[in-house]
Formats: C-alpha cells, structure tokens, sequence
C-alpha cells in the first residue's frame, strides 16, 4: 500500500512540474544571442532585446542578471502587458581584450525557470581593432573594384 502512495505521489508531482509554464510560453524574444563583433577595449557597448509577451496576462520581470560583473542588464519595471513589447537594455564594458560570451537570465514572475540569452563578440587593443578596419576596408575596396564592369 505504502508503494502505490509512493508511486502515485511521484506521478502526481512529476505532473505538476510539467504543467509549470516555461519562459517561452510566455515571451518571445527578438533574439537569443546578439554578437556585436570586434570592438575596442575600454568602449561599452550596449544592444537592447526585445520582449514581447504572448500570453494573456501582464508579464512582470522579476529579475534580470547577468553570469559575470562585466554585464549588466537594466530591470525592466513595468509589466509588460499582453501584446506589448519592452526592451531588456544589456551593457558589457569591454575592459580586457578577449572574445567573450556572457550570458543574462530574464526572471518572470510564475515561471521557474528563467530566460537565457547571450552576448559575444571580441575585445580588440585599440592598435589591433585599427589594423583589422584597414584590413576591412582593403578587402571591401577590392570586392568593389572587382565587381565594375571594364569601360
């Protein structure tokens, strides 16, 4: 008797996890991961998701963080109401030349786990980011020559 209680309960809370709503029940995200390329070391950069909530209730942002100190999410405040869209604003500083991935996670209110998304890209000195726009625009000069027809 004891395992059929046991069994029984298990069933019943394994149901009752699944029937928890997930973050993408809820809200759609522009993207998931913005890369914003080569950048030079000391310059913040910024890139704004976009949320939209696709249920039928305001969507509340409980908390938004980020997986080091060198990220930092701005709280949305307000609710998001059904339809409606808001910007999660995410800021890395740049301070040391590396490529970098750094994720931030989006708490709703009601839904336990929460949201991922990601920002890479890659730090450069400013001596190394000036070589590599050269290097662009030498390549870009010579696509264009390339493509104009012989008069």
């Amino acid at each position: 008797m004891k395992k059929i209680f046991l069994v029984a309960s298990a069933f019943m809370l394994s149901l009752a996890v699944m029937a928890q709503p997930k973050a993408d029940d809820v809200a759609k995200f522009n993207m998931e991961k913005h890369d914003f390329g080569k950048i030079v070391v000391g310059t913040p950069v910024t890139y704004a998701f976009e949320i939209k909530n696709i249920s039928d209730k305001p969507l509340v942002v409980e908390n938004s963080w980020a997986s080091c100190g060198c990220t930092t999410p701005e709280k949305i405040v307000d609710p998001i109401m059904p339809g409606a869209t808001a910007m999660l604003k995410v800021q890395y500083n740049a301070a040391a030349a590396t490529p970098f991935t750094k994720d931030v996670y989006v708490q709703f209110t009601g839904i336990a786990q929460p949201k991922t998304v990601q920002i890479t890209g890659e730090v450069l000195t400013a001596e190394a980011y000036e070589v590599w726009v050269k290097e662009n625009k030498d390549k870009e000069k010579n696509k264009t020559s390339k493509t104009k027809p012989n008069n």
